[in-house]
């Protein structure tokens, strides 16, 4: 039976005066202050000052005090100490190792130099972290051979004089420009040295020197966090740059050694579980995520690559672990214990590339066998125009039906886009890949999308909680609150995304390995009538400089027609960066056309 929000949900004062009771000192004035399990974490009240609620959560994860939250950090740790702490307050298990909250795992966070780092160039020997540094991806080996030029290190196809291209790196060690062909300002992938050493290995280069500009400091391995490639790289600080570059001109000899560790830290996810109730079905389960950590100071995946600030991810992803947190407490304080068991997860490093939802699938605290369905919220957050996206509802036979039926027991019914994949950019995707029907909830893209605006302050409260109690329902209805029927959850396979390699981007690979094609916008994620939307254009991107801009609605793109996200796709596939297109977009109903350069992810 579905039960209305009004008949249910009980007041939050409860769980005040139950956290009141249960930590000492706490006054039933704070939402959300809880005991202070680390020392080096901020104390929650000072950070959230009153804020009731889920935002509550939001305010204190989101808070500059925890950095960013980047897998592994000290901040990502305080996160989880505070989740963990909330599910305890509320009277949940702990679903870890020994009834912890926590399934830890290792990931790599940089590198560290281990010794016999050693570089002789033609007898002469230079010294370790002043004239050169191994990159922090650089393989650990000892290689003797010649030197080439290999001037910035990327071909360039189309160019009347592309020499890279014809140059045999087989056994060599290549010398490369730590520029981007494109130009000082381009910033595109081709100018990053962990491309060109890719490029140059899979060349048969035996190693890779990439000479810095005098600018340019010796980087730090402890902060570089790109794959390993196959052979020894090194970066040459700028004041030797001319002296290994006529070295490379002449062919002379260099001797190399690099030693370079990996630099291991723990993650953890956290974990709580609501044992069912009923003796056949207690043993199902079903699993209510949201992943909590964020891009730390940026770098990587962030929308403002060159700017190392806080990177607070509001929306991104706080607002979805307030909602779990939230539907916890819904569920918890329904007073009704659930025919299926429900364990809710808050994930680390889906930001590193779902590192944590993988972990767990393939080291599930509970059999993944009787995992029956998944729910994932991701930025949940900005809801507008009264709009919810659910992602998977191609995954379940029982889906559709059972969202149109909850949804029109909301006291304001959502506006429901039904997208049917069960492969998107979040971790539901690992548990539909495990054959596991999967759903996610997300009210979409925005202009602060990975850049440091994303912060609290932006935050839809309403609409947030709305979602969480739309949330609850879902998860209610699936683990059959009150009742020893339980709903069936049939696996429709083949609903994953219908092209290869996730959701459609505004980036595409290019035949040039290692090049993506981009216009550089945020499109929103919804599917439209016709066309892509802008969400928002990066500064300085070929979309701004094109004068696109956040409402447009792309219909062609360079002679193509758009229907949709995955036709844009699909066009920006056969371009490469530097091509030159017309795009048509609508603007106010008025049918306009803009000519841009293609930029580089």
């Amino acid at each position: 039976m579905i039960v209305s929000n009004t008949t249910r949900r009980p007041r939050r004062l409860t769980l005040v005066l139950f956290l009141a009771l249960l930590l000492p000192g706490l006054g039933v004035g704070s939402s959300v202050a809880l005991a202070q399990a680390n020392p080096t974490c901020p104390v929650p009240q000072t950070l959230i000052q009153g804020t009731q609620g889920p935002l509550g959560h939001v305010k204190y994860l989101a808070d500059d005090a925890l950095e960013g939250r980047e897998a592994g950090s000290v901040g990502a740790r305080c996160a989880g100490d505070y989740i963990a702490e909330y599910f305890r307050a509320l009277g949940l298990d702990g679903a870890g190792s020994d009834g912890s909250f926590f399934q830890s795992f290792e990931i790599q966070v940089g590198s560290m130099l281990g010794n016999g780092n050693s570089l002789s160039v033609s007898g002469k020997t230079l010294a370790l972290k002043e004239d050169w540094i191994p990159f922090a991806f650089s393989a650990s080996g000892t290689v003797t051979a010649p030197l080439i030029y290999g001037g910035t290190g990327v071909s360039q196809p189309g160019e009347e004089d592309d020499a890279y291209a014809h140059l045999d790196l087989e056994g060599k060690i290549v010398v490369v420009e730590a520029v981007d062909p494109h130009g000082p300002e381009a910033n595109t992938m081709a100018g990053h040295p962990h491309f060109k050493a890719s490029v140059a290995a899979g060349r048969g280069a035996a190693a890779v020197i990439v000479l810095l500009s005098e600018a340019e400091r010796l980087p730090d391995p402890a902060a570089e966090q790109h794959p390993m490639v196959k052979v020894p790289s090194i970066a040459i600080s700028g004041s030797l740059a001319k002296e290994i570059r006529d070295a490379a001109e002449l062919g002379q000899n260099v001797e190399v050694s690099t030693v370079v560790e990996p630099r291991m830290v723990e993650a953890r996810n956290v974990a709580a579980l609501v044992r069912g109730a009923d003796p056949t079905t207690a043993r199902e389960v079903m699993v209510v995520g949201a992943h909590y950590d964020h891009l730390g100071l940026g770098g990587d995946g962030s929308l403002a690559p060159d700017e190392r600030a806080v990177h607070n991810g509001a929306d991104d992803n706080a607002s979805g672990t307030a909602a779990l947190m939230e539907v916890a407490r819904l569920i918890k304080e329904s007073g009704q214990q659930p025919a299926r068991s429900i364990l809710f997860v808050a994930f680390t490093a889906e930001e590193k590339g779902l590192w944590g939802s993988r972990h767990y699938v393939e080291s599930p605290l509970l059999p993944i066998e009787n995992t029956v369905a998944m729910m994932n919220m991701d930025m949940v957050g900005r809801l507008r125009e009264n709009t919810l996206t659910v992602y998977g509802t191609g995954t379940a036979e029982e889906w559709p039906a059972l969202l149109e039926e909850l949804n029109r027991a909301q006291a304001e019914p959502f506006v429901l886009v039904s997208i049917p994949a069960g492969i998107g950019p979040s971790d539901h995707s690992s548990f539909y890949e495990a054959n596991i029907p999967a759903l996610m909830l997300f009210t979409n893209t925005h202009s602060e999308y990975h850049r440091p605006e994303d912060d609290w302050q932006l935050i839809n409260q309403e609409g947030m909680e709305r979602v969480a109690s739309f949330a609850a329902d879902i998860v209610t209805e699936v683990a059959a609150t009150g009742t020893s029927e339980v709903m069936a959850v049939t696996l429709i396979e083949g609903a994953g995304d219908p092209r290869p390699g996730g959701m459609p981007t505004d980036s595409a690979s290019s035949s040039s390995p290692g090049f993506s094609a981009s216009l550089g916008f945020i499109p929103d994620m919804t599917p439209q009538d016709l066309g892509v939307r802008i969400t928002g254009v990066r500064p300085e991107s070929s979309a701004e400089k094109a004068g696109l801009k956040g409402g447009d609605v792309i219909v062609e793109f360079d002679g193509k027609e758009i229907t949709d996200l995955y036709a844009y796709t699909y066009a920006l596939q056969e371009r490469k960066p530097g091509d030159e297109v017309v795009v048509v977009v609508i603007r106010d109903g008025e049918r306009l056309s803009f000519t841009a350069i293609l930029g580089s992810r």
